[in-house]
């Protein structure tokens, strides 16, 4: 038998030869590793290098940039994807560990970007002296904790929200745990995940501003990026200068949309769980270019052979990862000792806290702190009521037609990019040219970039919506106010929940940008909890910006305790798919 034959057999009739695809693939190939060692090679510069080439407006340089902040997102979201499926899973499976690790999760996904640089900072620093690559580790932990809590929260409701019919069935051909992940958990997991990777992708440019300017002590560090070019420009109101930001950041995210994110939309769409055929299926250029290759495609074959093998590993996952069955034989001594570890933890991080503060602050200033957090608060409730009512039917007319959701990808993943310090000159200039109240035209930048939370997760979930269930409610003939109610509304549940508690963590983020507003010598300020920790950070009162982040924790998951965990377990329980 020769060799010719060999090959036949194991990897079928697939000819070796090159075809024009497989050139035009390698160029690609080879272009994305010449940017990333490019790019990768000024990480390794001495941190007196960024001094000797400070941020220019010259738009020449914003190429460069580009480049730079893009890595550092790809990057940052590679750990959050890592990080997403060992912190849902554990959280969805263990009874026990999701008594700790969701409200963790409300907590993370609140604490504001400038608490996480000040104290992650210098221990970046730290390992890299002297190096930029200290300084982009700390950036790329900034971006990321702007990524992972939404990615994390959507993989754990999709992982509780798994049909029951399809458990029975991994049941009954005795898959292992890891087998059962791999094989049901991901794969039904996967649809809201990669629309929610893409909001996370987006709604990192919103906070790449204050990521790339790095603080420590009295030195800042300015990492060349898109990111300290937009703060470098509304630094020197260069109204041109932000233009050409906003169109390089329009370029950077057709390109990932076009060769990342849209091939992975449409290779996941396999993934949707329905019993009948989906009338549209997604499409991507990039992913049939690939698919057209000779030699390419046989080159990888001993990836798919190895992903297959490792995928059906016997591995049997530990005790408290073995999900329902575990849930349906509590424990009742281990479930009391494991809560009174708990609460024991909770009270001394208290005691903690409150030996700090009360060093320094008083019951007056806790008073102030609250009240101005619940002036957050309201803002954040109105402005997640008014995001929903516009963006859920936006979403579903949206998610119901494949075809349209290509075309407004792009559009809504720029959109939800847009950093709200772009929007400063016009709301202050218009607040001011008008007297208008800022305690109410500064809220709209609260919502600007965490409102496309909803909007996302709601086009996963129609786009997720199973074929023969709309056949189903078109042959009953279910149409108008009944359509809504009886079919759709209640199949996207789960993933408006999802939305809504990371839009409403996001504002909660955002107020320490949006209740601050400047441009150039104009100042205008809200009354709320951002405000505060903004003040508290500016003037390096420590103890009043752990106060606010306190209080602001407290409230968001408070918030998320009384009303998005009860929703979330009325969609399990009563609006799950089979």
């Amino acid at each position: 038998m020769t060799f010719q034959d060999v090959r036949s057999a194991v990897w079928g009739p697939v000819s070796l030869r090159p075809n024009f695809w497989d050139l035009a693939a390698l160029l690609l190939l080879v272009g994305a590793m010449v940017l990333v060692v490019y790019g990768g090679e000024q990480t390794t510069v001495p941190l007196s290098e960024l001094e000797r080439s400070p941020v220019s407006l010259d738009p020449a340089n914003l190429p460069y940039y580009a480049l730079r902040t893009t890595m550092r997102m790809l990057l940052a979201i590679v750990c959050s994807t890592v990080f997403t499926f060992i912190y849902a899973t554990v959280a969805a499976k263990s009874r026990r560990a999701e008594m700790v690790l969701i409200p963790m999760l409300d907590i993370l996904q609140s604490v504001p970007i400038l608490g996480f640089l000040t104290f992650t900072v210098v221990f970046f620093m730290n390992l890299f002296p002297g190096r930029v690559l200290g300084a982009e580790f700390a950036c790329v932990f900034a971006i990321f904790t702007s990524q992972a809590w939404n990615m994390t929260f959507s993989m754990y409701q999709s992982l509780r929200a798994v049909p029951k019919d399809l458990e029975e069935a991994t049941e009954s051909f005795h898959l292992s745990g890891w087998q059962r992940f791999w094989r049901l958990d991901v794969p039904f997991a996967m649809p809201g995940l990669i629309w929610n990777a893409m909001m996370s992708m987006s709604g990192g440019w919103f906070f790449v501003v204050a990521s790339e300017a790095i603080t420590v002590g009295n030195t800042t560090v300015t990492l060349p990026g898109v990111g300290s070019y937009v703060s470098t420009a509304i630094e020197q109101k260069n109204l041109p200068a932000i233009g050409y930001a906003l169109l390089t950041m329009l370029i950077v995210i057709i390109a990932y949309d076009q060769l990342l994110f849209r091939p992975i939309v449409a290779w996941a769409d396999k993934f949707r769980f329905e019993q009948t055929a989906s009338g549209e299926a997604p499409t991507s250029w990039m992913l049939d270019l690939f698919r057209r290759t000779r030699a390419l495609r046989t080159l990888t074959y001993p990836l798919g052979v190895a992903n297959k093998a490792i995928s059906t590993m016997r591995i049997t996952w530990p005790s408290v990862l073995q999900g329902d069955g575990e849930r349906s034989r509590p424990s009742r001594v281990v479930d009391g000792i494991w809560i009174a570890v708990i609460v024991a933890a909770a009270t001394y991080a208290a005691w903690l806290a409150y030996r700090y503060l009360s060093a320094s602050l008083g019951l007056s200033d806790v008073v102030d702190a609250v009240g101005y957090g619940l002036a957050t608060l309201l803002r954040v409730i109105i402005l997640i009521a008014l995001a929903s009512l516009i963006w859920v039917p936006i979403g579903v007319w949206i998610g119901l037609r494949p075809k349209l959701a290509e075309r407004i990808q792009p559009l809504a993943q720029f959109l939800a990019a847009f950093p709200a310090n772009l929007a400063f000159p016009v709301f202050v200039v218009l607040i001011v040219r008008f007297h208008l109240d800022p305690n109410i035209w500064l809220s709209p930048l609260m919502i600007l970039g965490t409102q496309w939370y909803i909007l996302f997760n709601v086009i996963a979930g129609a786009a997720a919506f199973p074929t023969d269930l709309r056949e189903a409610a078109s042959s009953l003939h279910l149409g108008g106010w009944r359509w809504w109610v009886k079919v759709v509304l209640p199949g996207i549940f789960p993933y408006y929940v999802t939305g809504a508690i990371t839009a409403s963590g996001g504002s909660w983020n955002a107020a320490i940008v949006a209740e601050v507003a400047s441009w150039g010598n104009t100042h205008l300020v809200a009354t709320g909890l951002g405000a505060y920790i903004a003040h508290a950070t500016e003037a390096g009162d420590f103890p009043r910006v752990v106060l606010g982040i306190v209080v602001m924790c407290i409230l968001v998951t408070l918030f998320n305790r009384l009303l998005w965990r009860p929703l979330y377990a009325f969609g399990e329980r009563r609006l799950r798919l089979g």
